[in-house]
């Protein structure tokens, strides 16, 4: 029959597979929108985002939480995830548990997502708009002549469009 190292080996290997089968379960569970509407300080936000374009449109297309806030690859996914933990820790500690205390961090908040996707060039917002799949003479005379500026000075999506899914923050 096995060795005893062998046993040991395929133990292990099947332990890893049984692990990350786990794991990758337990991140999409809690990239479900429902699982990060939960929280008592994003009902604000999933109420902003069932107003918007990215919830009810004319495609019937919806784009949740993740489609956003969580990268595809992943070693960000995990970063995002990490950093994700601190929102978690601020609704635990009560920081940002009531509309006053959330609106006073929220400009705070923006900018570190706002800063995120500019150094990754809006890498979320382009798995579904790119510059390539753009119709621009589909667009308005307005956004098409926008759009073809942004992309000849290099520009990325969240440098013109930030508040798409959420109220912007006031400046203070």
């Amino acid at each position: 029959m096995f060795g005893r190292k062998a046993g040991l080996v395929l133990l292990v290997f099947l332990g890893g597979i049984v692990f990350a089968g786990l794991f990758n379960a337990g991140l999409g569970y809690t990239n479900r929108t429902e699982f990060c509407t939960s929280c008592h300080s994003m009902q604000w936000n999933k109420a902003e985002w069932e107003e918007s374009a990215h919830f009810m449109n004319h495609a019937g297309v919806r784009i949740g939480c993740a489609n956003c806030h969580v990268p595809k690859a992943f070693l960000p996914k995990m970063q995002a995830k990490i950093l994700a933990a601190k929102d978690v820790w601020h609704e635990i500690l009560g920081t940002i548990d009531t509309k006053e205390k959330f609106e006073a961090r929220r400009l705070e908040m923006a900018k570190r997502v706002w800063a995120r996707l500019k150094a990754s060039d809006s890498r979320e917002c382009r798995v579904c708009h790119s510059w390539e799949a753009m119709a621009l003479d589909d667009q308005d005379r307005v956004a098409r002549k926008k759009h073809a500026r942004a992309r000849e000075e290099g520009k990325t999506c969240i440098d013109c469009h930030k508040g798409v899914a959420h109220e912007l923050p006031e400046e203070g």
